[in-house]
């Protein structure tokens, strides 16, 4: 099973962005912890990150007949983007949203995921975690 991770706008920041909210963990270190337990799994992950929106567009639409399956921390974007949720549509591939925090228990504004209809499920406020819950999620939608 081949699982394409992608991260969104000021991901790479993570370990010194208000660290109370996103925990300590740096990108690096939680990519490195997807990856273990993925081989533990003998699943393949592909972790990306970009502050472009464009660009995430571009990897959802490459992802079809590359990868089973899609985690998708958009960050901001989850809030604004019909690209995103446009190319999730387009694309079919199962996709699962995830973020560090609870977006539900955040400012009203962060409530509202424009992607999340067309996603096959949502998982936040599990910090770190959330991402190794995503891989499983993704591995179970075969």
């Amino acid at each position: 099973m081949k699982i394409l991770f992608l991260n969104g706008p000021n991901l790479n920041l993570l370990g010194q962005r208000e660290p109370s909210v996103y925990g300590s963990d740096t990108l690096a270190t939680i990519e490195a912890a997807v990856r273990e337990r993925a081989a533990q799994l003998k699943a393949t992950v592909d972790f990306r990150q970009s502050n472009l929106e464009g660009e995430l567009v571009t990897w959802i639409q490459s992802a079809k007949g590359h990868y089973d399956a899609i985690v998708l921390n958009a960050a901001a974007y989850t809030h604004t983007s019909i690209a995103l949720r446009d190319a999730i549509a387009a694309v079919g591939i199962p996709t699962i949203e995830i973020h560090l925090s609870n977006i539900h228990a955040r400012e009203e504004f962060r409530h509202k995921s424009l992607i999340a209809p067309v996603c096959r499920g949502q998982i936040s406020g599990f910090g770190a975690q959330s991402y190794i819950l995503g891989l499983m999620a993704a591995i179970g939608v075969k």
